[in-house]
């Protein structure tokens, strides 16, 4: 999926339990389970800020985008061999 969550990042930056920010959140340990490890479908405005505000972050620092079959931190370069053509 080219949404990455990237809740556990956020988590060890502010040394946090899975279970503390649920509580904090107001969801279920399962249900932030699901949302952090990709395999939710969607996510509401109001969960999305209820983990901005608990975890004193923006929505981008949860959440990002990456093409399919992307590489994670690495980005297409004009460069590539495979997007140069050949005589």
């Amino acid at each position: 999926m080219p949404i990455v969550v990237d809740i556990d990042v956020m988590l060890a930056k502010r040394k946090m339990s899975v279970g503390a920010l649920a509580e904090r959140v107001g969801i279920t340990p399962a249900n932030l389970a699901v949302l952090k490890n990709g395999r939710a479908k969607a996510v509401r405005f109001t969960t999305l800020a209820a983990l901005c505000e608990v975890l004193d972050c923006q929505p981008g620092d949860l959440l990002r985008w990456e093409p399919d079959g992307q590489a994670s931190g690495v980005t297409s370069d004009s460069g590539d061999a495979r997007s140069r053509r050949l005589p």
